[in-house]
């Protein structure tokens, strides 16, 4: 997808649906978003990326003009969005898929997995590299103060991923 293709991300206040949204948006892609949970610390950073987010979940929410439609985990069949989404017969993606094709393909991936502390571990691999020089992507489940943002394209070969899990989406039932 181009740098121009328009994203709208259903659920995009969880900590990695926003942290991914915030990177494309850096990126040049046209992000929107919408979430039932719309409050800090994620609602300010999203906004403070200039991210238009609506509070709710309703089928207008979703752009005419956008290309595809990100569904994060929390989002079930029912969810007006998503049901949208099949209706007009859209490009839906889990955010893994949409990790993938934007941010994964072709780089050397570090993914830190485990029960406890995942996100201060990522935070620090991702500062250790930026520190030795290199010019890491990274996705955090959070918002590391290290770093500033929980997701970022960088322009080394290297990133940094915080594993998790959770399945991605009712329709995807792999891991994240």
């Amino acid at each position: 997808m181009s740098a121009k293709t328009r994203y709208h991300f259903t659920g995009i206040c969880g900590t990695a649906m926003g942290a991914v949204a915030a990177a494309m948006k850096q990126r040049g892609y046209i992000v929107t978003g919408s979430d039932a949970s719309v409050y800090p610390p994620m609602s300010d950073f999203l906004r403070g990326q200039g991210i238009e987010i609506a509070e709710g979940y309703r089928e207008e929410n979703i752009p005419a003009d956008a290309d595809v439609v990100v569904i994060g985990n929390a989002i079930s069949r029912g969810n007006p969005e998503a049901e949208a989404a099949l209706d007009r017969k859209l490009l839906y993606q889990s955010l893994p898929e949409v990790m993938k094709e934007c941010f994964l393909r072709g780089k050397r991936n570090f993914i830190v997995s485990g029960t406890h502390g995942k996100t201060t571990t990522s935070s620090m691999l991702a500062w250790l590299l930026r520190h030795a020089g290199r010019d890491p992507g990274f996705m955090i489940g959070g918002l590391p103060k290290n770093l500033g943002r929980g997701g970022y394209f960088g322009d080394s070969d290297f990133n940094v991923l915080e594993g998790d899990e959770y399945d991605t989406a009712f329709f995807d039932k792999r891991s994240k």
